[in-house]
């Protein structure tokens, strides 16, 4: 989909300058375009000698062209939108400028992002290639309805994760699956309590992790899950997964804030009331998605200032962000933000609960994390040994020494 936005073009031709106009190119996913749609006209009142051409295309189908366009050095979009998920790979095999160099000096921006989101789009070796504009702090949606009849209060749930290992056997009893698959448990818990500069599967040195406490834990944990049968073993974005959260076959789902807004605008609008947020179980801090900008190598240098002047005005206007929250329900990177009314508002779908207000606190302690080259190809293999763990009923120490093994002979540190 292509739409050119010819605000102020007008004035550009009629004044005999034409000539001096920039035409930029924005690469989005579904929905950031009904987003910048809506504050592109602001934009252009700063900036009346640039005009924007969008593409926006689906999500998977975005990426899977950048990663093209990126990987033989040409076709990407002058400024380009990256979900988190893809920001590794971008890492590794490069295509975006480094952000904390001239002429863009970004570290000057730091202190206006959550600790984590900034960490998240700077590489282990200092690089800044991409700017944040929306996050996701992990939280949990449960249903009111089950847990009422449980007789638990969601304090005791969320105590520890013997107590919500407790509660989901609790609601076996009841007929009702705690979680749809055991391993958004597992993928909960290796992103939380991470020491300082190491990052998700590598430590700071760049040694693998794979077979450290910490994922054993989460895999020994999340195989419980799948054992005693307390999961649906149901994967996200699937018609079963969405039929579950409409027929409350499942009582809790840990996910990034984001996951509300879908359950109210299309994946569960019925269940409106029945739902509530709160932090995660035992309190581990994780960040469950997000979004950023980035300018590709391949940007003609002639319009690199103006691509920058558009990813500084997606990114570091409090206003431009919180439009963003209104809109398409993208929470906002920017602290600053989290003190306007809107964050107090009882939300209807929660049954009246001010969730933002928890999730603004959660992203204010989610520590930062680095993004190393190799983190692609370890969570690759992590997966494949979550699956035959799950699925296979595989040892989870021999599972997992072999994954260390295999992301340690791939990734060269």
């Amino acid at each position: 989909m292509t739409k050119i936005f010819r605000i102020a073009l007008a004035a550009l031709l009629i004044g005999g300058a034409a000539s001096a106009q920039t035409i930029l190119t924005l690469g989005l996913f579904e929905p950031l375009n009904e987003h910048v749609e809506r504050v592109l006209p602001q934009f252009y009142e700063m900036h009346p000698d640039v005009i924007v051409e969008i593409r926006t295309l689906g999500f998977g189908d975005h990426h899977d062209l950048l990663v093209t366009n990126l990987a033989t050095g040409s076709g990407a979009a002058d400024v380009v939108a990256v979900e988190i998920g893809y920001i590794a790979r971008f890492v590794a095999e490069g295509g975006l400028r480094d952000l904390s160099e001239a002429p863009f000096e970004a570290g000057q921006y730091e202190d206006l992002f959550v600790d984590y989101a900034w960490a998240q789009g700077r590489t282990a070796d200092g690089r800044q290639i991409a700017m944040p504009t929306d996050i996701a702090p992990g939280t949990v949606y449960y249903r009111r309805d089950h847990l009422e009849a449980s007789g638990w209060t969601i304090e005791e749930v969320i105590e520890s994760m013997d107590s919500f290992l407790e509660y989901g056997r609790v609601l076996q009893e009841m007929g009702v699956f705690l979680v749809a698959d055991a391993n958004s448990i597992a993928e909960g818990l290796i992103r939380s309590n991470i020491p300082e500069g190491d990052g998700i599967y590598f430590a700071a040195d760049g040694t693998p992790l794979l077979n450290s406490e910490r994922f054993l834990e989460a895999a020994r944990i999340a195989q419980t899950v799948r054992n005693e049968g307390m999961d649906a073993q149901i994967g996200a974005w699937s018609n079963e997964w969405y039929e579950a959260f409409r027929q409350g076959t499942t009582a809790v789902e840990i996910s990034g804030a984001w996951l509300g807004g879908h359950l109210q605008t299309w994946m569960a609008p019925e269940t409106s009331g029945l739902w509530g947020a709160s932090e995660t179980p035992g309190s581990m801090l994780v960040s469950w998605g997000g979004s950023f900008y980035g300018i590709p190598t391949q940007t003609p240098a002639a319009k690199v200032d103006a691509a920058w002047d558009l990813v500084r005005f997606l990114t570091t206007n409090p206003e431009i962000q919180l439009e963003a929250f209104r809109s398409i329900n993208a929470f906002p990177a920017m602290p600053v933000t989290y003190d306007d009314p809107m964050f107090s508002e009882e939300l209807v779908f929660l049954a009246g609960q001010p969730a933002r207000e928890l999730w603004a606190d959660i992203a204010n302690q989610i520590p930062g994390v680095a993004t190393f080259p190799g983190d692609m190809i370890a969570e690759e293999i992590f997966g494949s040994a979550m699956g035959e763990i799950l699925n296979e009923g595989r040892d989870v120490q021999a599972a997992l020494d072999e994954a260390q093994m295999l992301v340690t002979r791939r990734v060269r540190r």
